[in-house]
């Protein structure tokens, strides 16, 4: 009767349900559309960040055309540019100016090491070597004597390490390594190579370290290029994600997930002791005294028998040197005052000039990034002193009365207490 009535009546509501079941479509493509287009405006951004860090090609081009020109050469060169036996494998960069990569010489695995672009003098939060030089390879110029040359090299170490009454021994060691193909001579193309790794103070403090069990060896060299020693493991903890997958994690659960993803207790507690070893190795050393300006996780590795290596010391830095180059600087707060990421001065409000004694020493440093790595999964029996230690380690201060010796103390209470719970095991 009511559809006799109201012939139309019953097709309202099909008719509702096509406009419903339409407009959810629409909904649902532009949704699709607008996933499909962040996704791929990410991914661009990631590729682009990728080929602005990993830019292996460009920095083997200018390497060979200086080699090929008779500009520059090196042990590494020849292999790199001519017999092509040297290649560079996966990247390592975290910064365009400085490429890293895993690399294959021949049947031997290292990491290479290349300079980029030209970069300002130091200044807080860069680079702290001055790249000019090394771009240009200009020094020493023609003519110049292998006497000439050391007293070159001797005025360098001088500025960098400070008046060492061992420099002369340094200066001998450089020139030895600087003889790339070992025929008992130092060309002018193998003196600009080794005046340009010169400017880097990674390069100098692993010639410095070269016979310390926590510096990867020196394999070869090429300009400012240079190749060391293949580590296994190249960060202390955590784990590789792809990076679709990072952009979804929150970084406070990132650092704790990062914990999961260590060795056993024993393996890391012998990690640490390599760490507190390779401290003592650079505080006031032959050389002087170097601070660690950057104490990430990710600057630490270790090889498969978990004996610490450093991955990139980039930013540990002669005291010295550090001292002229931030004295006076101009300050508002000691935020100003901060160097790389972890040598903080202060600010001295009534000169507004940052001072030049770091507050905080290499000890504390590296108890700071030890003290979740070493506390998560430590024995029971020992817990409590390690915790107690570790603390009392982050508590040291350079301006404090007595400073060496609690910080020798701290530090042979923390290798003790570790080496006693792990010398009896397999892992030792």
């Amino acid at each position: 009767m009511a559809r006799r009535l109201f012939p139309g009546a019953w097709l309202r509501k099909p008719h509702y349900a096509q406009v419903r079941f339409s407009y959810m479509r629409m909904k649902y493509l532009f949704i699709s559309w607008l996933v499909v287009f962040i996704g791929s405006w990410v991914m661009y951004v990631q590729y682009s960040t990728y080929t602005e860090l990993c830019r292996g090609h460009d920095c083997r081009k200018i390497i060979c055309d200086k080699y090929k020109t008779g500009v520059i050469d090196g042990s590494a060169c020849s292999s790199l540019c001519a017999k092509e036996t040297l290649y560079f494998g996966k990247c390592l960069s975290t910064k365009p100016n400085n490429q890293m990569y895993l690399g294959i010489w021949g049947n031997l695995q290292g990491v290479i090491k290349c300079q980029m672009e030209e970069a300002a003098q130091p200044d807080f939060g860069t680079d702290p070597e001055p790249r000019k030089e090394i771009a240009l390879f200009d020094k020493p110029t023609r003519g110049t004597t292998v006497e000439k040359f050391k007293e070159m090299v001797y005025g360098l170490f001088k500025a960098k390490l400070g008046e060492q009454g061992n420099l002369s021994e340094l200066v001998n060691l450089i020139l030895s390594f600087a003889d790339g193909n070992k025929d008992g001579r130092v060309s002018l193309p193998e003196a600009k190579s080794a005046w340009a790794l010169l400017q880097l103070d990674e390069f100098l403090l692993m010639v410095i370290l070269q016979d310390k069990e926590h510096t990867p060896k020196l394999m070869g060299f090429c300009g400012d290029l240079y190749v060391t020693e293949r580590v296994e493991y190249t960060s202390l903890y955590g784990i590789s994600l792809p990076w679709v997958i990072e952009l979804f994690i929150p970084s406070g659960f990132r650092r704790s997930m990062d914990q999961w993803f260590t060795p056993s207790w024993p393996r890391k507690a012998k990690i640490a002791i390599g760490l507190l070893e390779f401290v003592e190795d650079i505080f006031h050393g032959p050389y002087g005294n170097f601070l660690m300006c950057d104490t990430s996780a990710k600057n630490l590795g270790y090889n498969d028998k978990y004996d610490l290596k450093m991955m990139d010391m980039r930013k540990i830095v002669p005291e010295i040197n550090l001292k002229e180059i931030i004295k006076d600087r101009q300050c508002e707060s000691d935020l100003d005052c901060i160097y790389g990421t972890d040598c903080r001065t202060l600010c001295d409000q009534s000169k507004k000039r940052c001072t030049t004694e770091v507050i905080q020493p290499n000890l504390a440093k590296a108890c700071q990034l030890l003290k979740d790595y070493l506390l998560r999964g430590a024995p029971s029996d020992i817990h409590e002193e390690l915790e107690k230690q570790l603390y009392l380690c982050l508590a040291l201060k350079v301006t404090a009365n007595q400073m060496e010796m609690e910080h020798s103390l701290i530090l042979n209470n923390l290798k003790t207490l570790l080496w006693k719970k792990i010398s009896h095991t397999n892992d030792s």
